[in-house]
């Protein structure tokens, strides 16, 4: 428990200091523009304990069930909104990939299979999440800058200091109630910034579906993070 490295992200607009832990196991200090090295030193410091608890969670970082890497062929599935579905090479009317309870990819994307599977995902998590994030943000009674869908790894949504709420494409594979969390914790951040009580019992108390959706990321988080 010697060395504990963390990577500092000042904004001019933040006006609390947070300290997360993501899935990579990397350390992210979010800081005012202004604040001291060393008093984020001495704040890490009081963290340190927490900090260990984080990284060394056995559930949070465990191996991967399946390695990535599927192939986009015959008889392999892929995920969409929780369910694994059948993959077929076949032709298709639009001469793109289309869904009708199976993943149909046409023969002319032989050597771009994946891409093309990837591109889908994306278009379905801006028609699908960007419109539930709308009705949500309505809901709850704030407006953002922007919503965004973005590729990123190990982080599955993020409010930022302008309002911008980003939300990771990979979320279209898991189910609509972990969907439906994700949007909901971001948003509540535009109440609350920090992860106080506050924050917790307002997603709690939008989304009642919380601790199981928190769960089940924990648990299958690793296998939404494969391109397929």
């Amino acid at each position: 428990m010697n060395n504990l490295e963390y990577k500092i992200v000042r904004s001019a607009r933040r006006k609390k200091l947070t300290i997360s832990v993501e899935r990579d196991k990397s350390v992210v200090v979010h800081a005012p523009q202004d604040t001291p090295e060393e008093t984020i030193r001495h704040i890490v410091e009081t963290k340190r304990r927490w900090l260990f608890d984080k990284l060394n969670h056995s559930q949070k970082y465990q191996s991967r069930l399946h390695p990535p890497g599927k192939e986009v062929v015959n008889g392999e599935s892929a995920p969409y909104l929780g369910r694994e579905y059948r993959i077929e090479i076949t032709e298709t009317e639009s001469g793109g990939v289309e869904f009708v309870r199976a993943f149909l990819i046409p023969v002319s994307h032989q050597r771009k299979r994946r891409e093309a599977l990837k591109s889908w995902y994306i278009a379905r998590a801006k028609e699908t999440i960007l419109s539930r994030a709308g009705k949500k943000a309505h809901e709850l009674g704030v407006t953002y800058k922007a919503a965004k869908i973005v590729d990123r790894l190990y982080q599955w949504g993020s409010c930022t200091v302008d309002s911008t709420v980003n939300f990771n494409w990979r979320l279209i594979k898991a189910p609509m109630f972990v969907v439906d969390y994700v949007i909901t914790h971001e948003l509540a951040h535009l109440l609350e910034n920090n992860h106080t009580d506050r924050f917790w019992n307002i997603v709690r108390a939008n989304n009642p579906t919380m601790a199981k959706a928190k769960s089940w990321l924990k648990e299958h988080g690793q296998l939404l993070e494969e391109e397929v």
